[in-house]
């Protein structure tokens, strides 16, 4: 049985993510906060019903997906004035694939279930690449029959799919999950300028250090980005500065302290201030590192 879907929220991962439940034959009410963007009309393009409004897309709906930005936006999109609490019917399931940590799904979760709706908190991993070939990680918290439910279309966008625990479990794994990408993009940057003191060509490092130890998702497929200089987002900086401010929030209330993570959040900082630099993507980093 397929059900009848909503996906809100289609920017860089979003429309990929979008296209690639339509192409599996599920129908998909898509509807985004700006309506004049590329992702609208790629989803469009795909053959998704793209609508105006939220209530538009989720009156219909028996799972809706979201995929925004930070706490603040996901919260005005479910829980608004006009968001999917007052829109969708009675034990609609909500996935919200948005990385907000795991206190925020809680409590979202909690404003949901007095409105008789189910929630899964279930961010992802593997940036615009993994969301164009359907390859994401999904990381999921909540109920084994919602999740069991969801299997079709997670597997739509995802390859590795894992039911970390209940509500809120999702999201701590993915924080786990930012903390290596961030600390390995400190690692990347270094290992490139490494190179470039020693006069080797960067990308020659990259293709033999990607096949042994220190290889990484990062060194293969962000490595040859930085040496091209291309720091188009797949991923953006102010989206990864959002993420280790969950981490470090969440670190400072156990007392305990990651001077990695602190590294790697300042040197992030250090590029956001520049001009376009939270715009770009994490490659970006490697700004910092510039003479």
């Amino acid at each position: 049985m397929t059900h009848q879907l909503a996906f809100l929220g289609l920017g860089v991962m979003g429309a990929p993510m979008t296209v690639n439940l339509v192409r599996q034959g599920f129908s998909v009410n898509a509807w985004n906060r700006t309506s004049n963007t590329t992702g609208v009309e790629i989803v469009k393009q795909a053959g998704a019903n793209v609508v105006n409004s939220i209530q538009d897309a989720v009156t219909t709906a028996e799972i809706i997906f979201t995929c925004v930005g930070d706490v603040s936006d996901v919260e005005e999109v479910l829980l608004g004035e006009n968001g999917v609490v007052r829109k969708a019917k009675a034990g609609t399931l909500i996935v919200d694939m948005s990385t907000i940590g795991s206190q925020a799904a809680k409590k979202i979760a909690s404003e949901l279930e007095k409105h008789d709706l189910r929630f899964l908190d279930a961010p992802i991993s593997g940036g615009d690449i993994g969301a164009l070939q359907g390859t994401l990680t999904i990381m999921v918290g909540g109920n084994e029959q919602d999740f069991a439910q969801c299997q079709p279309y997670f597997t739509a966008m995802g390859k590795t799919i894992r039911l970390c625990g209940a509500v809120g479990s999702g999201q701590a794994v993915k924080l786990c999950n930012q903390v290596l990408g961030a600390i390995h993009m400190v690692a990347l940057c270094e290992a490139i300028k490494m190179a470039k003191i020693q006069e080797i060509d960067p990308s020659l490092m990259i293709e033999v250090c990607q096949t042994g130890a220190a290889g990484s998702w990062a060194l293969a497929n962000l490595g040859p980005k930085i040496v091209a200089e291309n720091l188009e987002p797949g991923f953006m900086i102010k989206h990864i500065l959002k993420d280790l401010r969950f981490v470090q929030e969440i670190v400072a209330a156990s007392q305990e302290n990651l001077p990695g993570v602190e590294l790697a959040d300042r040197l992030f900082k250090i590029v956001a201030q520049m001009e376009q630099g939270a715009e770009q993507g994490t490659q970006a980093m490697s700004r910092a590192y510039l003479d």
